[in-house]
């Protein structure tokens, strides 16, 4: 297993990695860390059975509450290392750049989670950003990520070192992340209600600087490197 890759091809959007490496139909789905949900409906479109999503974020999970979505879909308040389902009730647990939010002391216990509410056979899609890329060197200037990105990748080795899990795969892309202009980026960056981010008005122009050395005519484009470890469950 490798943290990261100097190859992050393909740039993509991350539906083609994930309905690449995965077979949707008639499988039991749970999404932990789900956010605004919009990849629980688009998976909740591949004709899954049921569609499980877990939101720790009181105000996002209040607001996912409100949306209207088919019958088979469901969201749950809690959170990865304390999932609030039976054994082995899952063919597919997905995390989209959640693990490494999960508390340091308890990524374990929610790697230990995934495990105990997987079928037998069962995968676990985790993706994680990668601690690299122009994007990144506008976020690391008011909330540097390296320590837990590292502790999260970590975690993973240790279920796969336990026995509990034997690797799949690992995939390695670019996600295209597009801002017309810095009041988009401040909205879904600075404004987030999962953590809260207060800058001083010096770092607050030095963040604005660093994204406008980015802007053109068309907007700010950046590309993600993301990697991908598909976990498959022993025993």
């Amino acid at each position: 297993m490798k943290i990261s890759s100097s190859d992050t091809n393909p740039v993509c959007d991350e539906r083609e990695i994930y309905e690449r490496l995965l077979s949707f139909r008639n499988a039991e789905v749970l999404e932990l860390g789900c956010g605004k949900a919009d990849k629980t409906l688009a998976i909740a479109e591949k004709g899954v059975k049921k569609m499980v999503a877990l939101e720790v974020d009181e105000i996002q999970h209040a607001e996912n509450l409100r949306r209207s979505v088919p019958g088979h879909v469901r969201f749950e308040l809690g959170a990865a290392q304390a999932i609030p389902s039976a054994d082995q009730s899952y063919d597919i647990v997905m995390m989209f750049k959640s693990l490494h939010h999960v508390p340091l002391g308890l990524m374990d216990a929610a790697m230990a989670e995934i495990h105990r509410v997987l079928k037998t056979d069962g995968v676990a899609y985790i993706s994680e950003p990668v601690f690299a890329g122009d994007f990144n060197e506008i976020l690391r200037l008011f909330h540097d990520e390296q320590a837990v990105r590292e502790a999260a990748f970590a975690a993973v080795e240790r279920a796969v070192a336990s026995g509990r899990f034997e690797l799949a795969s690992q995939t390695f892309f670019a996600n295209p992340m597009h801002f017309e202009n810095f009041a988009e980026f401040e909205d879904k960056t600075l404004k987030v209600t999962h953590t809260h981010h207060q800058l001083s008005t010096g770092l607050y122009e030095q963040v604005k600087q660093k994204f406008m050395s980015h802007m053109t005519p068309q907007g700010a484009t950046f590309n993600m490197p993301i990697r991908v470890d598909l976990l498959r469950k022993v025993g």
